[in-house]
């Protein structure tokens, strides 16, 4: 199977590199053409934005880079999109860290249930913690910039009340979440955001973990019945926009500012987007009847001490690789203490 994807990334970059979209790479040519490709389908306000970074990029850089997007990418998946970046598929990429457990054993830590009040905190905390750390898991490709999705909660078919609901039940869910899932007794299906409607539907899951956004964006507010507000959990995933190394060496050194220039620009914007989009998904859900069940005080806690394993085993296992584990969650819980206040 891994020797199949491979060589489907291998053929990818054959047939990128001989077509005439990348010509331009050639030194006669004036114009840089590059392909971004993300799995978020064109609908999303993210594959917007991405669509819109594209633009800007191409106005500041006055007509010499041309930028195609393709959204909702046809060949690879959200778990294939670093891969194709990094051997030359593609160009840019945005996907989730989430989607190759393993591969980022750093960056994991953002995804760890620590209680991320917003967006735009965990946002603001994701970019800081890469740019501290610079984990080298990252270093064989151009970090263009980082985001982060609002509080993750369980939307759920069923209502739960209490950890005890949780007992038999069968959760999508994705990276750490899929831990988080297992900690309070349920059971996760490990499946990427585009399939949770349609298993939703085919009661082959009975709920999902996910911010607020995905019941508006991918309008799974109309399959499940209640949102179960566990923010004392508050995970986030983070995601990635990079670009091919050899690509960014290739570029000249005034392109490569409007590059950064707009990249810094666009983490606010991101940030700003999930934040609304979760405020559209509460809206859009509570118009169609479906209840908001917050948690007690009382049962919060029960939720916390459940996953506290989660995090614990995060710092075992990341001590052992040589990283500082502990060191990244205590730096992770001040950045969201700081970034909370603002």
């Amino acid at each position: 199977m891994k020797r199949n994807k491979r060589s489907s990334l291998m053929f990818l970059v054959f047939v990128f590199w001989a077509s005439p979209v990348f010509s331009a790479h050639g030194t006669n040519q004036k114009t840089i053409d590059l392909v971004y490709s993300t799995f978020f389908p064109c609908t999303s306000v993210q594959a917007q934005l991405n669509d819109a970074w594209a633009r800007e990029i191409e106005k500041r850089a006055n007509g010499r880079v041309k930028i195609s997007s393709f959204p909702g990418w046809p060949t690879l998946k959200g778990n294939e999109i670093y891969e194709g970046v990094r051997i030359g598929a593609m160009d840019i990429g945005m996907s989730a860290f989430a989607y190759n457990q393993g591969r980022f054993p750093a960056m994991e830590a953002i995804d760890l249930p620590l209680g991320y009040p917003s967006a735009t905190v965990a946002t603001s905390v994701i970019n800081d913690f890469y740019q501290q750390y610079k984990p080298k898991e990252l270093a064989d490709i151009k970090v263009l910039y980082l985001h982060a999705h609002g509080p993750g909660l369980l939307h759920s078919r069923k209502p739960v009340y209490k950890l005890e609901d949780l007992r038999g039940m069968r959760v999508r869910a994705s990276g750490f979440c899929a831990k988080i899932v297992t900690a309070l007794g349920a059971e996760p299906l490990f499946k990427p955001q585009g399939y949770t409607y349609a298993y939703l539907v085919d009661h082959y899951v009975d709920a999902t973990c996910s911010p607020m956004e995905v019941l508006k964006e991918w309008r799974q507010a109309e399959v499940i019945n209640y949102t179960i507000d566990c923010h004392c959990l508050g995970y986030t995933s983070g995601l990635y926009v990079v670009m091919n190394q050899k690509t960014w060496n290739s570029l000249p050194e005034g392109i490569k500012e409007v590059f950064e220039r707009v990249s810094a620009e666009w983490i606010g914007k991101h940030a700003k987007a999930w934040d609304d989009s979760d405020e559209e998904g509460r809206t859009f859900t509570l118009s169609l009847d479906n209840k908001i069940i917050p948690l007690s005080e009382e049962e919060s806690a029960r939720w916390c001490k459940a996953v506290k394993p989660v995090i614990d085993d995060y710092m075992e296992r990341a001590e052992s690789m040589g990283l500082p584990g502990k060191e990244y969650v205590e730096t992770i819980r001040e950045l969201i203490k700081k970034y909370g206040k603002m």
